[in-house]
């Protein structure tokens, strides 16, 4: 895990920041619904969003995965965490504005939560 700029805790969404592992396949930029491993085991049904982060970096920004644990309350800053993508949720957009973006992860997070995935994987 990396550390982010804290603008998903400011949005109401924490999340967890890590870059892809050299080598490792990522897959295109969006949103996805998954799950995130946690070192004791435990899983998290999870908002996963692939990509530089547009609306605060242009395309050259750097590429990170971040990981919103839904129903999750805690610090996970030095822990490693392992993070399965499961289903796109959406391709990655530009808003004009923190508000919009802030609706546009809320309505994600409900995506998530109907996804086919979230249903079978509650944490454990």
């Amino acid at each position: 895990m990396v550390e982010g700029d804290h603008r998903g805790r400011e949005l109401g969404f924490p999340t967890a920041n890590l870059t892809p592992g050299e080598g490792k396949g990522c897959p295109e930029d969006g949103v996805y619904a998954g799950y995130v491993i946690r070192a004791d085991g435990t899983r998290h049904a999870s908002a996963i969003s692939v990509g530089r982060r547009p609306t605060y970096y242009d395309d050259e920004g750097l590429l990170v995965v971040e990981a919103h644990l839904l129903d999750f309350d805690g610090d996970l800053y030095g822990e490693r965490l392992i993070v399965h993508i499961d289903e796109f949720i959406r391709g990655q957009l530009r808003f004009d504005s923190v508000e919009e973006l802030r609706q546009k992860i809320a309505d994600d997070v409900v995506a998530v939560r109907a996804s086919r995935f979230a249903a079978d994987e509650t944490p454990r």
